[in-house]
């Protein structure tokens, strides 16, 4: 506008906050499940501050709440919190391996600890994810439970950082799909639901008695399924031998409340095309995982976490 008196131009505070009004959560959100930036305005029209915005704002607004999310994200302390469960899996998702770590504290919460751009194969990138993880404050002294789908990579990163304070907990789902595969497709669904069966039993002993007799069998009519299951059948019984398998099971015996959460994460990302460099891929599994915390529920069986926590006391090696 012109001052006339002053013989002057002048802009309006009222117009330059309009043209800097910032894009509500609800518009990042949207963005997140698949909104193209250009496509914004078909969807601007539902919030009463959507004027004056165009595509490169909110695409720089988009940007910025990215590298903030990931700062928030990787600097969380998790001093505060006492962590009975960890549950660690690999998945591929906007065309990158990517494997996750979840927490379960001992009021039963589940949060997101941190994630890494590598395949759960590898030890290395894992090593370095849980080590990340005991600087930001994590604690295993006195007995840490870790759910992981059977993953080589995962179990040795597993013995190098937690030195024998920590009780594997192999997926049985994963154990069951892997021993079936090698089976003729016509007997998979008998021996599914005979494995089903057999990890059902509540207690340890009668568990591993019918894993043994089903390995026996199995030797006889395929051998490779049998060789299979004789491959860490133990770690798949870790819930029954601390003898919380009944209380716990539910939720522990195998990687689904994870994989539940990659589910979400592979949702918010499934019309991204490609990651122009890796901090952008990055700041969006960050901002993906923080809203899907959103939605996460108290851990099944949370009232027998305490006796979790004893049970995993009871199996720390005596110090010496």
């Amino acid at each position: 506008m012109r001052d006339t008196d002053a013989e002057e131009e002048r802009s309006l505070k009222s117009y330059q906050a309009m043209k800097n009004v910032e894009p509500g959560p609800e518009l990042m959100k949207a963005i997140l499940l698949g909104l193209s930036q250009g496509d914004y305005q078909e969807v601007a029209s539902q919030f009463v501050d959507g004027f004056g915005l165009r595509q490169s704002s909110v695409s720089r607004r988009f940007q910025e709440r990215g590298k903030k999310a990931l700062e928030e994200f990787e600097n969380r302390s998790l001093k505060e919190e006492n962590f009975l469960a960890l549950l660690t899996h690999g998945k591929r998702i906007a065309g990158e391996r990517v494997t996750h770590c979840m927490g379960v504290t001992e009021a039963g919460y589940k949060k997101v600890l941190g994630f890494t751009q590598a395949t759960s194969e590898r030890s290395k990138p894992v090593i370095e994810l849980l080590r990340d993880l005991l600087e930001r404050g994590l604690r295993f002294e006195e007995g840490i439970l870790c759910v992981i789908d059977g993953s080589k990579g995962l179990r040795k990163a597993i013995d190098e950082v937690f030195a024998g304070r920590a009780e594997v907990q192999r997926c049985q789902w994963h154990k069951r799909k892997n021993v079936i595969s090698y089976l003729p497709e016509a007997d998979q669904k008998t021996w599914r639901s005979r494995l089903q069966r057999a990890y059902e039993e509540p207690g340890y002993k009668a568990a591993k008695e019918r894993l043994t007799d089903l390995h026996a069998e199995l030797q006889q009519t395929g051998r490779q399924s049998a060789r299979s299951l004789q491959e860490g059948p133990e770690e798949t019984l870790t819930l029954h031998r601390l003898g919380l398998f009944d209380e716990l099971g539910k939720s522990l015996k195998t990687t689904n409340c994870i994989e539940s959460l990659m589910g979400d994460v592979e949702e918010y990302t499934r019309d991204v095309k490609r990651f122009c460099h890796s901090p952008q891929r990055h700041q969006w599994m960050a901002l993906a995982v923080l809203e899907a915390e959103n939605g996460f529920r108290r851990l099944d069986g949370y009232e027998d976490l305490p006796r979790l926590q004893a049970a995993l006391k009871e199996e720390i090696p005596d110090e010496d």
